[in-house]
């Protein structure tokens, strides 16, 4: 009960953030730029949503693809529709509950394929290392290619989000941080072989191990180009979506190819800050097209489309996913039952 009351809290203040950066932005532009803001909405180009649709849905079914390749070296190869419903799911969830689509899309896939949930766990790690990895490389092209626009946006973005106080206070903060996880880590492993006998320590130490074999499949990859070419495939959908979403409304039809890698890039920010992106979206992509000239009322305008167009596709894929899952799993049983 505790753990859900949690739960509930941390996603209402996460939701009241996003909320706060809606309310914050209108505020902010004022009564001619929010005016700018509801016209560029009312005459926007929602035809250029069908391209970016595709788009879209292409980089979810890559990162299936992705999925299945990281699970193959574990003795695993579930079928890719029950991985895209179970990632679609996970994105779904995530609407609702940050990182609540991680662990879902996890057992989704235990249930309907058979494969652990704790070795799947270790997977999603190293795909969320990945695109950590991705996204600084979409940074580095942004700030290399756009410095001269973006240098000191970006310097100050990733210093109020990222990092607190001067120099001296986040070093002695880093190496209390270090010290603390070396202390735990030996610690840990003391108990685990102390009291290895113990029924929970068992238990953990088998979800340990579990967790440990889906990290090590990246070592094991029997095709690593492929695995790399869907790791750039993905984000390159993101940026080609992004791209076209410029056209969306007249005032940022003009922005540079160059702009969609900063824009790509703060935005995957404010996706991480709030639930879905709400507010938070819309407002970085806001504060990234006022350096290209873009006025705040159409800057938020562009990003709120681009917004509404990755939340429909997420609820209605994944609301889809979540309806054809069992169905599917029902009917492909049976014509196994029949084969036989």
């Amino acid at each position: 009960m505790k753990n859900k009351l949690l739960t509930i809290l941390k996603y209402l203040f996460f939701l009241g953030i996003g909320i706060f950066l809606v309310w914050w932005s209108i505020h902010k532009m004022g009564d001619k730029n929010w005016q700018e803001c509801k016209t560029a909405l009312k005459s926007a180009k929602f035809i250029l949503f069908i391209p970016v649709f595709f788009i879209l849905v292409a980089s979810h079914i890559s990162r299936a693809i992705r999925w299945k390749i990281l699970m193959k070296p574990m003795g695993y190869s579930p079928r890719l529709v029950n991985t895209f419903f179970a990632v679609m799911i996970g994105y779904l969830a995530n609407l609702a509950v940050p990182r609540l689509g991680e662990v879902l899309k996890c057992t989704i896939l235990g249930k309907y394929e058979k494969v652990p949930a704790d070795k799947l766990v270790g997977t999603i790690l190293i795909e969320r290392a990945i695109d950590v990895i991705l996204l600084m490389i979409v940074f580095a092209i942004a700030i290399a290619s756009q410095a001269t626009i973006i240098g000191s946006y970006a310097k100050a973005t990733i210093k109020n989000n990222f990092l607190t106080g001067d120099f001296r206070a986040i070093f002695i903060n880093f190496t209390i941080l270090v010290t603390v996880l070396l202390i735990s880590y030996f610690l840990i492993k003391f108990i685990f072989k102390k009291y290895s006998e113990i029924g929970i320590i068992k238990k953990i130490n088998t979800l340990f191990q579990g967790v440990g074999a889906g990290l090590s499949s990246i070592k094991n990859l029997e095709n690593k180009s492929n695995f790399i070419f869907h790791s750039i495939f993905i984000w390159l959908c993101y940026a080609a979506g992004t791209y076209i979403g410029f056209f969306v409304i007249p005032e940022t039809s003009n922005l540079p190819i160059a702009a969609t890698f900063p824009v790509l890039a703060f935005a995957s920010i404010g996706m991480i800050i709030t639930p879905g992106g709400i507010g938070s979206y819309q407002w970085f992509i806001m504060g990234v097209m006022a350096l290209y000239g873009i006025d705040e009322g159409h800057g938020y305008a562009n990003g709120l489309l681009q917004w509404i167009a990755q939340f429909c596709i997420i609820l209605v894929i994944g609301f889809l996913s979540l309806l054809a899952l069992p169905y599917y799993n029902r009917s492909n049983a049976k014509s196994n039952i029949t084969a036989t």
